[in-house]
């Protein structure tokens, strides 16, 4: 087995600085470190138990099959925080039939994210013998 120490998705955008731009100004994310010079220099943010680290950059944007999935205590708090900011919300917050409440924005390069916020009553939760 391997034993893992710490781990973080990388992102290669189209546009470093507008990608900064986005999830640390606009999407609020509190950044763990900076690295390198230049408009490709990295910077890694928190993601709770994870980060995102948006370094380089690429001629393409990232798949369509990258999505990050980012908890949030207070989902009604975070839509009208990113509506302040401009961020564009693809979806607004729904109840899901699985029990979440969910809402979707995407970054500048159209990577999906979607805010989750796990009810009190949801099986999320539930933890035998507390």
């Amino acid at each position: 087995m391997v034993h893992v120490l710490s781990s973080r998705t990388l992102l290669r955008p189209t546009d470093p600085e507008r990608s900064r731009s986005f999830y640390g100004e606009r999407l609020g994310l509190a950044v763990y470190r900076e690295f390198g010079t230049g408009p490709d220099r990295g910077t890694v943010y928190f993601l709770g138990g994870g980060f995102l680290e948006v370094s380089g950059r690429s001629e393409t944007p990232p798949s369509p099959a990258l999505r990050l999935w980012l908890q949030v205590p207070d989902l009604a708090a975070a839509h009208e925080e990113l509506l302040a900011r401009d961020v564009e919300i693809v979806r607004p917050p729904v109840k899901e039939p699985w029990g979440l409440l969910e809402m979707w924005v995407a970054d500048p390069d159209g990577v999906p994210i979607v805010l989750v916020e796990v009810p009190a009553d949801h099986p999320m939760r539930y933890r035998p013998g507390v």
